[in-house]
C-alpha cells in the first residue's frame, strides 16, 4: 500500500483490544452485502472492459466463431492506435507546459482579506489624502492633531493577509486599485492563491502525481473510467546524512494520491456520480508483508490483522483476471482478499458495539466511515476525518453516460469497425492466399496409370499413346482482396467516426485533399480538437477540480501556514491547454501592442498581461515578471541610470569642442548635418574658385599665377 491514513489526532474509531472477543458479524455482512451487490450491477460493465482490452490486446474472445473454410486468424489492432492517441492527448494537456493545469484564485468577493489595496508614491507624507474627518472622537484624530496613526492602519481596517509585514511601512494604504502609475496596487487575495497554488503544485510533483495521473488516464481512455483516490496523509523519508556520515533521514508527512484500477473500484450501484454515491468499496489484493505492513499505520488493529494471517489466504478469483493474466491461473492464488470502506453507516450500528461516537454527532442517523474487512474480520473502522467529509475518490469518464457511473471509452466507441476490418482483411488474405496459387485439372484417362501428380518446376507426366486432347489444366482463381481492403478502408473511415479521431491526428501518412497544405491541416485538426475539448472537460470537472479541492481542504485543515489561508477557490485549466501556446501568444502579443497605445494603456494591467505571456512561452512568471512593487523599485533604478547619461551629454546651447560656431552645418550654429546644401558661389561650396594668393617671390624671377577654374 502506497497511501497512509490521516492523521491519529484526526481520527476515531475501534480501538484494538486484546482482551474481549467482540463479534462484529452484522457490520462485517453489512460491508460484505454492500459490495456484492455492487459487484452484481457492474458485471454488465466488465463485460464491456473485457471486450475493450481483448480488442485493445488484438485477442479474439471467446464468443468469437469462424467458419471451416476460414484460414487466417488475424487481428488488426486499430483499437490499440486510438486508445494510444487519446491516451497521448490527456497527457499532453496534463503535462505539456510543464505543470498541472489547476490554478488557485481568489472568489470574486473575497471574505477575510482585501481583494486589492493601494498608496501614492513620490507624494510628502504631509500631502497625502488622509481619511475624512467625520467628528472628532474619531480614533484617527484630525490632521494636525499631532496623533500620527500607526504605520498600514487607514479607516477602511484593510485586512492585508501575507502582505500585512510587507506593507506594515506604508503610510497612506488605500482599498482598491491605484488609479494612476504612481499609485502601486497590490492584491492581499491574489498573493495568498499564488502561495497556495505552489504549494499544491509542489506536493503534487512530491508525490509522483504525474505517474498515478497517466495511469488513470490510460484506464480512462481504454475502459471509458479513470479513478484516482486521495489525498491522504504520509510519512516520506527524504535522505539525509549527518556530519559523522550517519544516514539521518527527515521525516515529513506530505499528501500523496494515487492510482486505483477500475476493476477494483465498487461504487453504489444506484448513483451516477461520486458525488450522489452512499458508498465506495475497493478491492485490494494484499501478501502477509502487506498486511503485517498495515500494523504500523494509525487506528489499525494489531490483533486482528494477527488473527486474519492465522487464517490463511482465502482469496476469491474473479471471472475477469484469468483474460486480464493471458493465462488460466490454475492454482491457489496465496493472497488476501481486502475490503475498504468509505460511506455511510447507521449510527444505531455503531453504537451497539461500544463504539464512541464524537461530540456533535449524537443525535445524527448516519455517519461516514472507513472500514476495513479481511476473512470476516474488521481490520480498521474509523470516522470520516476529512473537513467536509467526503469520499475521498475521484472518478473521470472519458464519455460520460448520464445514466450510468461508468463513462464510454474508446474501445467501446469503436468495438463494431474493429469487428469489420478484421473480417475483410481475413476475407482478402484468404483470397490472396487462394488466388496467389494455380487450381490445376488432371485428366487420368490420357496419362500413364500410376504416375505421381505432384506439380513442381520440370514436372513430367506421360501420356499414352495416341490419346487426343490436353491432360492438364491449370485455373486462375479471381482476386477480390482489393474489394476487400476497399471495404477495410471504409471501417477505418468508421472508426474515425465513431471515436471523434481522425487517423491524420495520429499520424497517419499520405493525406490528400484540404490536408495537403498547411492551412488545411491546420483547419481538419482544429475540427478534430471538437472532440477531444469534450474529454477534457472531462478531466477537468471529474478529475483535476476534485484532485485540486482535496488538496486545498487538506492544506486548510493541517497545515498550519496562515499565508496560504484565505477566501479561495480551486480552477481547473485542462481546456485552456488544448490552445497551441504560439497561437496564444501571437494573440498577447496583439494585445499587447493595442494596449501600449498612449489612450488605452491605462486600463490594461500590464503585469497580468506579461505573467499570462511568459506562461503561453512555457517561462514561469513569477521568475522572469517583477511585481509590482519590484516593477517601481526597477523603475526608479533606470531612471537613476538615465540622469546619470543625461549628465554626461552636452547641453543644447553648449558647443562641442573642436567645432567652429561660425560654420552653420557645424554644432555651434546649429544641428550637424540639418539644413539645405550649399549651392555654387555661397560660402562652403567646394567647387567656388580659389582666390589668388601671393606667394613669396624667389630670387631672379617671378612666380606662375595659379591655374583658374572654369
Amino acid at each position: 500500500m502506497s497511501e497512509d491514513s490521516i492523521f491519529e489526532a484526526q481520527a476515531v474509531g475501534l480501538e484494538d483490544d486484546e482482551s474481549e472477543a467482540v463479534e462484529y458479524s452484522p457490520l462485517v455482512n453489512y460491508v460484505t452485502g454492500q459490495y456484492n451487490k455492487a459487484k452484481t450491477y457492474r458485471r454488465t460493465d466488465e463485460d464491456r472492459w473485457l471486450r475493450a482490452y481483448r480488442n485493445y490486446r488484438g485477442v479474439y474472445g471467446p464468443d468469437a466463431v469462424f467458419s471451416d473454410n476460414e484460414k487466417s486468424k488475424v487481428f488488426i489492432k486499430i483499437t490499440k492506435t486510438k486508445v494510444i492517441a487519446a491516451y497521448a492527448q490527456i497527457v499532453e494537456v496534463l503535462f505539456g507546459n510543464g505543470r498541472f493545469p489547476i490554478t488557485i484564485e481568489p472568489t470574486v468577493l473575497p471574505e477575510g482579506v482585501s481583494e486589492s489595496v493601494h498608496f501614492d508614491v513620490g507624494m510628502p507624507p504631509d500631502s497625502r489624502e488622509s481619511e475624512p474627518e467625520e467628528d472628532t472622537t474619531s480614533p484617527y484624530g484630525f490632521p494636525g492633531d499631532g496623533k500620527d496613526p500607526p504605520a498600514g492602519a487607514t479607516g477602511s481596517s484593510l485586512r492585508l493577509g501575507m502582505l500585512e509585514e510587507k506593507l506594515s511601512k506604508a503610510k497612506g494604504l488605500k482599498e482598491g486599485e491605484g488609479s494612476t502609475a504612481a499609485s502601486p496596487t497590490f492584491y492581499p487575495a491574489f498573493e495568498s492563491a499564488k502561495k497556495m497554488q505552489k504549494k499544491i503544485i509542489d506536493q503534487l510533483e512530491e508525490s509522483h502525481a504525474s505517474k498515478h495521473l497517466r495511469s488513470t488516464a490510460f484506464e480512462m481512455s481504454l475502459f471509458g473510467t479513470g479513478v484516482l483516490k486521495g489525498p491522504f496523509a504520509v510519512n516520506k523519508e527524504y535522505p539525509k546524512w549527518s556530519e559523522d556520515g550517519e544516514y539521518d533521514p527527515t521525516i515529513k508527512t506530505v499528501p500523496q494520491i494515487s492510482h486505483v484500477s477500475v476493476w477494483n473500484f465498487y461504487p453504489d450501484p444506484d448513483a451516477n456520480n461520486i458525488e450522489e454515491a452512499e458508498y465506495v468499496i475497493e478491492r485490494h489484493k494484499m501478501s502477509r508483508s502487506q498486511l503485517r505492513a498495515l500494523k504500523k499505520r494509525p487506528m489499525f488493529r494489531n490483533s486482528a490483522i494477527d488473527d486474519v494471517i492465522s487464517y490463511g489466504e482465502a482469496y476469491v478469483r474473479e471471472h475477469w483476471e484469468d483474460d486480464l493474466a493471458d493465462y488460466d491461473q490454475q492454482q491457489q492464488i496465496e493472497r488476501f482478499e481486502v475490503l475498504e470502506y468509505w460511506g455511510n453507516v447507521d449510527v444505531e450500528l455503531l453504537e451497539s458495539y461500544d463504539i464512541d461516537i464524537p461530540e456533535g454527532f449524537e443525535d445524527f442517523d448516519e455517519v461516514q466511515a472507513n472500514i476495513w474487512v479481511v476473512n470476516n474480520e474488521i481490520i480498521r473502522l474509523v470516522l470520516n476525518p476529512f473537513k467536509p467529509m467526503r469520499i475521498p475518490y475521484a472518478a473521470a469518464p472519458y464519455e460520460l453516460n448520464p445514466y450510468s457511473f461508468f463513462g464510454v471509452g474508446v474501445g467501446e466507441n469503436m468495438e463494431d469497425t474493429q469487428t469489420l476490418m478484421n473480417g475483410f482483411m481475413r476475407m482478402a488474405v484468404d483470397n490472396g492466399a487462394l488466388s496467389g496459387n494455380l487450381l490445376i485439372e488432371v485428366d487420368e484417362t490420357n496419362l500413364v496409370p500410376g504416375q505421381d501428380l505432384t506439380v513442381y518446376p520440370g514436372k513430367v507426366f506421360r501420356r499414352q499413346g495416341g490419346a487426343p486432347g490436353q491432360s492438364i489444366f491449370g485455373t486462375k482463381f479471381p482476386n477480390v482482396s482489393q474489394e476487400n481492403l476497399q471495404m477495410f478502408d471504409k471501417a477505418r473511415q468508421l472508426a474515425d467516426e465513431s471515436t471523434g479521431m481522425p487517423s491524420f491526428a495520429h499520424g497517419q501518412t499520405g493525406v490528400s485533399g484540404v490536408g495537403r497544405t498547411a492551412s488545411g491541416i491546420s483547419m481538419l485538426m482544429g475540427a478534430a480538437s471538437i472532440t477531444v475539448k469534450s474529454v477534457i472537460k472531462n478531466v477537468d470537472d471529474y478529475l483535476l477540480k476534485p484532485v485540486g479541492d482535496g488538496l486545498f481542504h487538506f492544506n486548510m485543515q493541517f497545515d498550519n501556514d496562515k499565508d496560504i489561508k484565505g477566501d479561495l477557490e480551486v480552477r481547473a485549466r485542462g481546456t485552456e491547454s488544448l490552445m497551441a501556446n504560439e497561437v496564444r501568444s501571437q494573440r498577447l502579443m496583439q494585445f499587447l501592442g493595442i494596449a501600449s497605445n498612449q489612450v488605452l494603456a491605462p486600463f490594461a494591467k500590464f503585469n497580468h498581461i506579461l505573467a499570462e505571456l511568459a506562461k503561453s512561452l512555457d517561462l514561469d512568471p513569477d521568475k522572469v515578471v517583477n511585481s509590482m512593487d519590484d516593477a517601481l523599485l526597477q523603475a526608479e533604478i533606470l531612471k537613476g541610470m538615465q540622469a546619470e547619461q543625461a549628465q554626461q551629454q552636452p547641453q543644447p546651447n553648449q558647443t562641442p569642442a573642436g567645432t567652429n560656431p561660425q560654420v552653420p552645418t557645424a554644432g555651434g550654429g546649429g544641428t550637424i548635418g540639418v539644413g539645405p546644401p550649399n549651392v555654387p558661389g555661397q560660402e562652403g561650396f567646394s567647387g567656388n574658385a580659389q582666390p589668388q594668393q601671393q606667394q613669396a617671390q624667389p630670387s631672379g624671377g617671378a612666380a606662375a599665377p595659379p591655374p583658374s577654374i572654369q
